[in-house]
């Protein structure tokens, strides 16, 4: 089924974005996370045009060559969920249903709280809800989980993480396809910049988030080193509406990567269940 490539225009920058699916299907908005842009679900989306849904996939604020604005402040989760509703505004794009996964999924679940009239159903991958993961941090090992931040929101974070040819974004499973336009001069400061902008001054009331009223699946994989178990399945106290948990076993973080079957299969049946 044919894929569009759009460069949507949404303020000062300029979004890659790939459009396809049935042209009378459900729209599913795809968000990605730290540190690969939306070609994580490039075996994802086949399946669901297979499924009848139409989707979008955005290359985000820092990703897109023509929306990498200078200063960590630019990066604001506000910025952030801006842009995604900003992309649908400039498709014409009434409501959709929204995926995200690691920091995408921090932010769908701020676009599916407090725009609920914009979105029909959440599917949230690896990251729980914003509060859960703070019960998370303050409960179980998630602290300890999460101590890598301090290492991605330091001045020198860009060059540690390229050097040798970005061994340690390799060893977390990060591919050398993935990995390649990362290596471009400048490019990793802005996605390092939604942790610099994020996860320093006052956290709590940054990534504050209500509750979700729109159905929700949380999918969770056990061999995930980062976001561990409480925060996935806390998750289920935020959500007031139908709500679904799927754990899947024996799968690492990446998620939309390596278990490209079971989360297609997770969005369509939640596509049908709203």
């Amino acid at each position: 089924m044919d894929t569009q490539q759009r460069a949507v225009r949404v303020g000062e920058h300029t979004f890659d974005v790939r459009i396809g699916g049935p042209e009378d299907g459900k729209w599913v908005l795809l968000l990605h996370g730290f540190p690969v842009n939306s070609s994580c679900f490039d075996a994802v989306v086949p399946r669901l045009h297979e499924s009848g849904l139409r989707t979008i996939v955005f290359d985000q604020r820092g990703y897109s060559p023509g929306a990498r604005p200078e200063g960590t402040d630019a990066y604001h989760l506000s910025n952030l969920v801006g842009d995604a509703l900003g992309v649908l505004d400039e498709l014409g794009v009434g409501y959709a249903m929204v995926v995200g996964h690691d920091w995408g999924g921090i932010v769908a679940w701020h676009l599916a709280a407090k725009h609920l009239d914009r979105f029909t159903s959440l599917v949230a991958v690896s990251t729980g809800h914003p509060s859960a993961l703070r019960d998370a941090l303050a409960s179980s090992d998630q602290r300890e989980k999460s101590s890598y931040i301090k290492d991605f929101i330091a001045e020198d974070a860009e060059e540690k993480l390229l050097a040798r040819n970005g061994v340690l974004l390799r060893r977390a499973g990060v591919t050398a396809d993935e990995l390649k336009p990362l290596m471009e001069p400048g490019a990793l400061t802005g996605p390092l910049n939604w942790y610099r902008a994020n996860f320093t001054g006052n956290i709590a009331d940054t990534l504050a988030c209500p509750a979700v009223e729109i159905p929700t699946t949380m999918v969770w994989s056990d061999g995930d080193t980062a976001l561990g178990r409480e925060q996935a399945e806390l998750s289920g106290r935020y959500a007031y509406s139908d709500y679904r948990f799927c754990e899947l076993p024996g799968v690492d973080h990446w998620i939309p990567q390596n278990a490209a079957a079971a989360l297609a299969s997770e969005i369509a049946l939640r596509s049908a269940m709203f």
